[in-house]
């Protein structure tokens, strides 16, 4: 990294939760006085991307609902206000030039966007720049991702990035993360746990199925990832269809987020000022087409 890098930029997590407790995930458990790189999930793919950028990473906000992960849309709504400070503060200090909103569900992003446009902040997110790089490397996509509520939650996403028609569907791998009322112990945060210490596991053979599923069944031609704890699985789900005989681009939100935002930067573009508005532009139409 180095300090005379064009790119400045903050990774902000959608929450931070405590380290102690049975709600734990990976990344966003991690106690905050560990080092940015200890911190980073997935750091082993994801730090390449940030060779030639000056980075910092935020701590992540309390979630205002509880001490475990966002499913529900009305725990994304409480995850969006904490981080839209965070993102507020960050611009106000003048020190970058790109806000990474880090998290698959991107809680806060497009009020993230009208902040970072009027402070000249660039600001990317997971789900956004992974569809919009997924158009890009073929017709169509389909998202690997947890169950559950979050399905549901990451359709709505669809719908606002108004990429219905380039989306084939949206595959589940039979995990989701701990929460209150849970009782099978086999959670996702299990399975990543026992991924990293190399073992053999059932989420790396779903994932890959469902992503094969997605192309053979759904007419799939590039694989996403939905939640944030699904990312481990990229390389996983790369081989895993290279095995198989599949040249398929398969992407993850942190990677897809921090490359969308340097080629914003290189452009020398930022959100449009009619769709980012702020409250009194300068200027306006009388008429809004929809």
């Amino acid at each position: 990294m180095s300090k005379d890098s064009k790119y400045k930029f903050i990774l902000i997590p959608p929450f931070h939760l405590p380290d102690e407790n049975e709600f734990t995930v990976p990344g966003y458990s991690v106690p905050k006085d560990k080092s940015r790189e200890e911190r980073l999930l997935n750091a082993d793919f994801v730090l390449p991307h940030l060779e030639d950028v000056d980075w910092e990473l935020h701590p992540g906000a309390k979630p205002p609902y509880g001490n475990w992960s966002v499913e529900t849309r009305e725990e994304f709504a409480h995850a969006a206000t904490a981080r839209m400070g965070c993102v507020r503060e960050a611009c106000e200090t003048g020190k970058y030039n790109a806000a990474i909103l880090l998290g698959g569900g991107e809680p806060g992003f497009l009020e993230s966007r009208e902040i970072g446009r009027e402070f000249g902040v660039v600001v990317t997110a997971n789900a956004f720049s992974q569809m919009y790089l997924a158009t890009m490397l073929g017709d169509s996509f389909s998202i690997i991702d947890i169950e559950g509520v979050h399905n549901v939650y990451y359709r709505d996403l669809v719908r606002t990035h108004q990429l219905t028609h380039r989306c084939r569907s949206i595959r589940s791998i039979g995990y989701s993360l701990p929460r209150p009322g849970d009782t099978d112990p086999d959670t996702l945060t299990k399975q990543c746990e026992a991924v990293a210490r190399g073992e053999q596991n059932i989420v790396v053979e779903r994932a890959v199925n469902q992503a094969e599923a997605a192309i053979v069944e759904d007419g799939a031609e590039v694989i996403t990832l939905g939640c944030s704890m699904t990312f481990f699985l990229k390389p996983h789900i790369e081989k895993g269809l290279k095995d198989r005989g599949w040249d398929v681009p398969v992407l993850e939100g942190y990677t897809s987020s921090i490359e969308l935002a340097k080629l914003m930067i290189n452009l020398n573009v930022n959100a449009s000022g009619i769709t980012y508005m702020g409250a009194r532009p300068p200027k306006m139409n009388s008429t809004l087409f929809v």
